[in-house]
């Protein structure tokens, strides 16, 4: 009697876990080489993880995640601990681990990195139960100045491609922007512009990958945070972006609050959270997957 309880209790539990919340193994954003690939070790291949929430929570909704770190490193905080609270509230996280300055990278495999993330976020929808119109961009610190840069940069796919992924839009469908570098003028994070640009950058590419100077009328609605505590990244970051956006007509959200130092990430529950997820709910990332997101 005892091994068919066993057995039943067995198969609930497994039953539950096909319900649950999975994290998946990491996945290389290219089969072979990444573009300009200087090696094939871990470092050199840029990778995705997704965490996909409860079957019975799922809004059909993704945010591809940029975690901070200066382009010199990546914080768990800002990627797993995002992804983790995506989850509990119904939307998939896919962290992205991109190459780095510290390994010898410039721009643009950073950029390379985040617009595979974001193709192939949408190629694996099917499988990921992702919607593919839900697609938004989270990042932090650098983790944010990627965001920014994959929110002024993308393209709509290459449809001749024989690569299924490269077939695929890269434009986010929205982006999340937290205590983001935006600038690589006076204001930048000077690790983050020498990690990403190198010692003496080319004036051009300094104002290209100044972000605020790289909206349109096309660059997706935005949800934008810092604090007037944070002495790592100048709070005029996101204020410059924001009247950016302002500037071209296109929506977004600006909270500058007054407490909280820089790398907070959740915060403990920072008032943050909640304001995010009321925008996200307004944008249709909240709905379940019948419903239409807001225009």
């Amino acid at each position: 009697m005892l091994p068919r309880i066993f057995l039943a209790f067995a198969f609930s539990m497994a039953a539950a876990a096909v319900l649950s919340a999975r994290v998946l193994d990491p996945l290389p954003l290219w089969p072979g080489a990444a573009p300009g690939a200087l090696g094939s070790e871990a470092k050199d291949i840029p990778t995705v993880t997704a965490y996909l929430p409860d079957a019975d929570k799922a809004t059909g909704a993704a945010m591809v995640i940029f975690p901070g770190g200066g382009y010199g490193g990546l914080a768990s905080h800002e990627g797993e601990g995002y992804a983790k609270w995506l989850n509990e509230n119904g939307i998939a996280g896919i962290v992205v681990k991109y190459r780095l300055g510290k390994s010898g990278y410039r721009h643009p495999a950073m950029l390379n990195d985040a617009a595979r993330a974001v193709r192939l976020t949408r190629q694996k929808a099917g499988e990921w139960n992702i919607d593919p119109h839900r697609v938004g961009v989270m990042g932090s610190s650098a983790g944010g100045h990627l965001a920014s840069t994959i929110l002024t940069h993308f393209d709509a796919g290459n449809p001749q491609s024989p690569d299924p992924v490269e077939r695929e839009s890269s434009r986010p469908d929205l982006g999340v922007l937290c205590y983001a570098v935006i600038t690589m003028g006076p204001d930048t994070h000077q690790g983050s512009k020498n990690n990403l640009l190198g010692p003496n950058p080319d004036p051009a590419l300094v104002e290209l990958l100044s972000n605020e100077k790289q909206v349109t009328a096309d660059t997706p609605p935005c949800f934008i945070w810092h604090t007037w505590e944070d002495k790592g990244v100048k709070m005029e970051n996101s204020m410059a972006f924001a009247a950016a956006l302002r500037e071209k007509g296109v929506p977004f959200e600006l909270h500058i609050y007054e407490k909280g130092g820089h790398g907070m990430g959740l915060g403990n529950g920072h008032r943050w959270t909640s304001d995010c997820l009321a925008w996200l709910k307004e944008r249709g990332f909240g709905a379940k997957p019948d419903a239409k997101p807001a225009s």
